[in-house]
């Protein structure tokens, strides 16, 4: 395929990257599986995440004031070793042995925390405990690592410990930012990225800004129930998407 002229999935996936890097995350997942129609799905891991990691960079930019450095300690070390965990996988087990895994998991956690929404005083702390927080982290790491595929699972994750969308999305940059960049020498160490890649990235980054801009004028004028339920109901969909 040529870099000059990237196909039209390509280019709608780059939009869907400045969506989601602007508090859609759920959004992530139709990324994902616009560059796996595109290239192997494989190779697309290693050609998204110089996207994402400027997408990171952009709402960085634009939510640098809400970002709460105390949850990205928190979440961390358990996401990065999800990340070691997802690289041995990999290596060992062809990429779509996890979708449907992942998947299930993702689908329990957007109906436990339907209802919580629905009943708050459910599981009253849990969410807030060090054990939960370990679990999402290293399930998040998991699911970046073998398919860029952690979006929804920090919405999740950000969504039961009940943050302000603003909060939300700041911190997600700064998260996703950091997490992106410590997974580069574990794709390069995979062979996912090289100089083709690299171009046709840079050729899709004036998409990902289109995209990144629509998103947050969306997100300014949608209220936080109304957010909190597309949340929900974009990760449900990213879940059937990876079970079917």
């Amino acid at each position: 395929m040529s870099v000059d002229v990237p196909p039209l999935l390509c280019l709608a996936a780059a939009i869907c990257v400045g969506l989601s890097k602007s508090g859609f995350p759920g959004v992530s997942l139709v990324t994902v599986a616009l560059m796996a129609e595109a290239f192997p799905a494989r190779q697309s891991t290693g050609i998204l995440l110089p996207l994402l990691i400027f997408g990171d960079l952009c709402a960085v930019q634009a939510f640098r004031r809400h970002t709460l450095w105390a949850q990205i300690i928190r979440m961390l070390p358990p996401t990065i070793l999800g990340i070691v965990i997802g690289f041995f996988l990999m290596k060992s087990i062809p990429d779509t042995a996890f979708r449907p895994v992942l998947g299930w998991m993702l689908l329990a956690t957007t109906v436990v925390q339907t209802m919580r929404s629905l009943w708050p005083q459910m599981g009253g702390a849990v969410p807030h405990t060090r054990i939960f927080a370990w679990s999402m982290g290293i399930w998040a790491g998991v699911a970046t690592m073998v398919a860029n595929a952690a979006g929804p699972v920090m919405a999740v994750y950000l969504l039961a410990i009940a943050l302000p969308k603003e909060n939300l999305v700041g911190t997600s940059a700064w998260f996703f930012l950091i997490i992106n960049v410590v997974k580069l020498p574990f794709s390069g160490a995979l062979g996912l990225l090289n100089a083709n890649s690299l171009l046709l990235d840079l050729t899709l980054c004036p998409l990902v800004l289109a995209g990144n801009w629509m998103g947050r004028r969306i997100l300014h004028i949608i209220p936080q129930r109304v957010f909190e339920l597309l949340l929900l109901v974009s990760a449900l969909a990213a879940a059937l998407k990876m079970i079917l």
